[in-house]
């Protein structure tokens, strides 16, 4: 847990101080949102339906898993979704296509993750409601468009809002910077998922549940638990909640040593080099970001979501027959 948690997810002293700051980060949030209610800032309305899967705090509770899930749940369901994301941590503002080939520095790793894996396009950009136009265009069969982490980009209207929260729940209820909050507390949204943690009333569960693993240099190449017993092995999480991460290891009877690094870290080679080590673990996102050492001793698990049936049925019956935003 880096320093800005250990007081954004309880009250310390820190936090306190800090309170006046919040107080004027959230005049500023309130003032921005009543702009565009009143029409003052201009909302850009795409010609399908828009889901928002997003959160209330800063940092990782599992919406990309969450989007992959949603993904292949419209495709199930016989709709052609397009997939769209800010890019965090790469140079490109788009709006642009992300493909398999790109890279992490010049896309952002979890949008190359979500290109690799969603079966569906995915566009990055700043301005999401341009990226969403771009991607129509590019792909006119699509019939559907899921943004990741896009809950405060009010410039693009929704007909769905999904709030994604964590074990770690929203913390000591402050927003930025005494708090973990980038709106109210009191900011509703049309359904709660939490991760790995027990829904109050009104929410939905979700686990994240491995799925397989892995060679990092060949994702092709799987990897069977068997071929890791009584290897010394190491793991890495650059990740918004990297114990989640190595609490599942646990969950599927391995023991490794821990390594947490900063969310959206860009690895050196030298940052995986373990005494003592045969294999290191790590997760997809870190994965993408570590392929061109080209090293066979890292090993990638996939995760998938998992999450309450009743979920699937309240986003199918928000979602079917709707006309756009």
């Amino acid at each position: 847990m880096n320093f800005a948690e250990r007081h954004w997810y309880r009250l310390s002293i820190v936090s306190i101080l800090l309170a006046p700051l919040s107080l004027l980060f959230r005049a500023l949030v309130s003032l921005r949102r009543a702009l565009y209610r009143a029409g003052l800032l201009r909302q850009v309305r795409l010609p399908v339906p828009v889901i928002i899967v997003g959160n209330l705090t800063v940092g990782g509770t599992g919406k990309t898993p969450l989007v992959l899930w949603l993904a292949e749940e419209l495709r199930r369901r016989d709709r052609r979704p397009g997939i769209l994301c800010r890019g965090y941590g790469g140079r490109e503002r788009g709006p642009r296509a992300v493909t398999g080939g790109d890279t992490p520095s010049l896309t952002g790793d979890e949008a190359l993750l979500l290109a690799e894996r969603a079966r569906c396009p995915v566009f990055i950009g700043a301005d999401r409601s341009a990226a969403g136009l771009a991607l129509l265009a590019a792909h006119p069969e699509c019939d559907i468009i899921v943004c990741d982490d896009g809950l405060q980009h009010y410039r693009l209207q929704r007909d769905l809002e999904i709030g994604v929260e964590d074990e770690r729940g929203l913390g000591n209820r402050l927003l930025l910077p005494a708090g973990p909050l980038r709106e109210p507390a009191s900011r509703k949204v049309d359904a709660t998922v939490v991760n790995g943690g027990e829904p109050g009333a009104g929410a939905y569960s979700m686990r994240l549940r491995a799925s397989g693993m892995y060679r990092v240099s060949g994702p092709q190449e799987a990897v069977e638990p068997s071929e890791l017993r009584g290897r010394r092995l190491h793991a890495v999480a650059a990740i918004g909640n990297p114990q989640r991460f190595f609490a599942e290891l646990t969950r599927m009877g391995l023991t490794a040593v821990p390594h947490s690094f900063p969310d959206h870290y860009a690895y050196r080679a030298e940052d995986l080099e373990f005494p003592d080590c045969d294999i290191v673990l790590m997760t997809e996102k870190d994965a993408v970001k570590c392929r061109r050492f080209g090293r066979r001793d890292l090993v990638a698990v996939r995760v998938d979501a998992q999450t309450d049936p009743a979920f699937a049925e309240l986003i199918w019956s928000r979602i079917d027959g709707r006309a756009p935003a």
